[in-house]
């Protein structure tokens, strides 16, 4: 599949199996993996659609859907022992889409031998879609999208999903504020300019994997506390998301403690 029939595919499935549902989800329609972690009968057909017409293009590749890791304790392992293998994440931002947020979207990612090289975010509600594939930028519904890096002097713009971090400051930088809540929407925001960085607790591909790519072709950079650049089958906790290099290191020599304080 080109990277244009991917993105029809999501959009396909988005039409026929979320947004009917986007604020019509009936009794029993929503479900706890875990305490406070929702699953919604969207996610799961959603991804069922995306896993089955993947694997039929792409017979020997592992395709790991989010929903898959709640009941096959091994699909992160073949996951990451995969040559090649495709991320999905059927209705990224969950919560917000079961609370009637417009926050909410579709995410695929294809890695091979543990590099992701394409990407694709689409936003069902906002109708907008994003697509990158290594080397070639990233665009916005066609159109090349660039990150500006922040300024010399500007104090950069922080915002994090790990709540106990709201209003907490990293050195001498403007106190962090809530994210989106949903990578789906807090990736494209970075790259919009509506923040220059981002901080995440979890590290789970299928959320990250697109937006990273994404941050990349677009001149921004993605790791760890420990200076080490994101991968997808590399599963260290803590991760960093910033419009340029500077704004990494900027925060990264106070990330460390930031992600401890998150307990």
């Amino acid at each position: 599949m080109d990277t244009q029939q991917v993105l029809d595919l999501m959009k396909q499935v988005a039409a026929e199996v979320i947004t009917p549902r986007f604020r019509s989800l009936a009794d029993g329609e929503v479900m706890e993996k875990n305490p406070g972690d929702l699953v919604t009968i969207a996610d799961q057909e959603s991804e069922a659609i995306l896993t089955r017409e993947l694997s039929a293009a792409y017979p020997d590749a592992f395709v790991l859907g989010e929903e898959l890791t709640s009941t096959d304790p091994t699909a992160i392992d073949r996951f990451v022992a995969a040559e090649h293998a495709f991320t999905v994440d059927p209705v990224d931002g969950t919560k917000n889409f079961v609370h009637g947020s417009p926050d909410h979207a579709v995410m695929v990612s294809e890695v091979v031998r543990g590099e992701t090289v394409r990407g694709w975010i689409w936003q069902p509600e906002h109708q907008v879609a994003w697509v990158a594939e290594k080397g070639a930028g990233v665009y916005r519904d066609g159109v090349r999208v660039t990150r500006e890096p922040v300024g010399d002097g500007v104090p950069p713009k922080g915002v994090t999903s790990i709540w106990p971090l709201r209003g907490h400051s990293l050195g001498s930088l403007p106190a962090l504020v809530g994210s989106w809540v949903c990578c789906g929407v807090d990736y494209p925001r970075l790259l919009e300019g509506a923040c220059d960085y981002i901080l995440y607790a979890r590290n789970s591909p299928w959320d990250h994997s697109p937006g990273t790519l994404m941050v990349r072709e677009a001149g921004g950079h993605a790791g760890h506390a420990d200076g080490t650049a994101y991968s997808p089958v590399v599963l260290t906790p803590g991760i960093i998301v910033a419009a340029d290099r500077g704004t990494f290191e900027a925060v990264r020599r106070h990330a460390s403690d930031a992600f401890a304080r998150r307990g």
